[in-house]
């Protein structure tokens, strides 16, 4: 055996190993780490009343990634995706932390909850690191929750309320009629009703009655027989979730025909809920049937891939992941802060839809088109999938896109 030469620092330096030695880390997780890829946290419930909609997210967020990688990544590194189960706030808040801290993700993108969007926030904020909502509604998160690096693709609540309330006015369903609502008891219900009632009284209505369901309820017969004996001008559904699908379906079994409506909605919850179950106009942020050369593309990549069309949560997702490459792409950095900035400077964005939207400064809101959806007659139902109309744009083409979004009055944010 040789003598055994004792290595100075400098020359333990020169090697990858010994800059893994002196990290306490492996050398190929620095190469991977520095140069070759660009991580990306994508967190949103897969489990639980909001799994089906999750499913649809993480779908998503596996296509645009492919997409993006096929045509150079972002800065010419490939994107590496840490995709997980937020299950709950708790959960949520604590996987966001080790990707931050462990896997050094350049961002993290996603979440339905709004509470697990809270979470997630709070640990974005303590680590200055970027954090793109893509389905918690609750305006609290643009108004007293409000993050300086949370950053909101998805709606929030006050769009979702103005949107499809016009149609409600439109149908008379308003000013002296009463409500009757069914209310998911969490964070993002208890925000909607508050929006929901906000803009009821405003506009000269009432309601007959409100309740707060828990998010476990699956037997909906009690609400229903409260619902039959008040005899409403229209039930209105602040459900979330296969709550809503649950709720369709046993309210066709009771065979009540009060008008029904719902100020939050996905469409997946829809198509399970099937043909002559579905009924009402809703809220949506995007819908499959959009009539766009961006949105076509969108809905056939998705529908070859998976064999099936894309619902609104897929489109949060994916569109959230081609915003941010985008941007590190035009800006050549994943810095968080320089992407803060970019888009508080009013960054433009194609959205699939008839119109680019932007990034509202004073809270972080993307704005964007949304529409109102009417389930079509069971006897016009010629599919699975294509079981409503829609209505056009929300605002119109010659509105301001934020005349649907919270005022100041309505929910002010302070960044620290």
């Amino acid at each position: 055996m040789g003598t055994r030469v004792p290595l100075s620092r400098r020359s333990l330096l020169k090697s990858a190993g010994g800059v893994a030695l002196l990290a306490g880390i492996g050398a190929p997780a620095i190469v991977r780490a520095q140069s070759d890829v660009i991580r990306i946290g994508h967190l949103t419930p897969r489990t639980g009343f909001l799994g089906p909609l999750g499913e649809y997210g993480v779908m998503a967020i596996d296509l645009a990634v492919e997409e993006l990688n096929a045509a150079g990544g972002v800065n010419g590194r490939k994107i590496e995706l840490l995709k997980e189960d937020s299950v709950n706030p708790q959960t949520a808040s604590t996987k966001a932390e080790r990707m931050i801290e462990r896997d050094k993700v350049a961002c993290i993108i996603g979440e339905i909850s709004s509470a697990s969007c809270l979470t997630i926030a709070q640990v974005a904020q303590r680590n200055k690191t970027l954090y793109v909502n893509t389905g918690g509604n609750s305006d609290a998160l643009r108004g007293a929750d409000c993050k300086k690096f949370m950053f909101h693709v998805e709606s929030q609540n006050s769009m979702y309320v103005k949107s499809v309330g016009r149609s409600f006015l439109n149908a008379g369903l308003v000013k002296g009629k009463s409500w009757y609502s069914l209310t998911a008891d969490y964070a993002f219900g208890h925000d909607l009703l508050k929006v929901a009632k906000r803009f009821m009284e405003s506009n000269g209505g009432k309601f007959a009655g409100d309740e707060l369901v828990p998010t476990d309820a699956t037997d909906f017969s009690a609400y229903l027989l409260k619902i039959r004996s008040a005899k409403p001008d229209l039930v209105v559904l602040n459900l979330a979730g296969n709550q809503i699908t649950n709720f369709l379906k046993q309210y066709a079994e009771f065979g009540l025909t009060f008008p029904v409506g719902g100020f939050g909605f996905d469409t997946a919850l829809a198509w399970a809920a099937g043909k002559g179950n579905f009924v009402g106009t809703w809220p949506v942020v995007w819908h499959h049937l959009i009539d766009t050369p961006g949105s076509k593309a969108f809905v056939g990549a998705f529908t070859k891939k998976y064999g099936k069309p894309p619902e609104n949560q897929a489109w949060g997702d994916y569109i959230a992941m081609k915003i941010v490459a985008q941007s590190m792409n035009e800006l050549k950095t994943p810095d968080s802060a320089k992407l803060i900035e970019h888009w508080e400077k009013g960054a433009k964005f194609d959205l699939l839809k008839t119109r680019p939207g932007y990034f509202r400064a004073s809270d972080h809101q993307l704005m964007h088109e949304m529409y109102a959806v009417t389930a079509l007659p069971a006897d016009q139902v010629k599919n699975q999938w294509d079981i409503f109309t829609s209505s056009g744009p929300v605002p119109g083409p010659n509105e301001d896109l934020e005349v649907i979004a919270s005022t100041k009055d309505e929910a002010s944010c302070t960044f620290a």
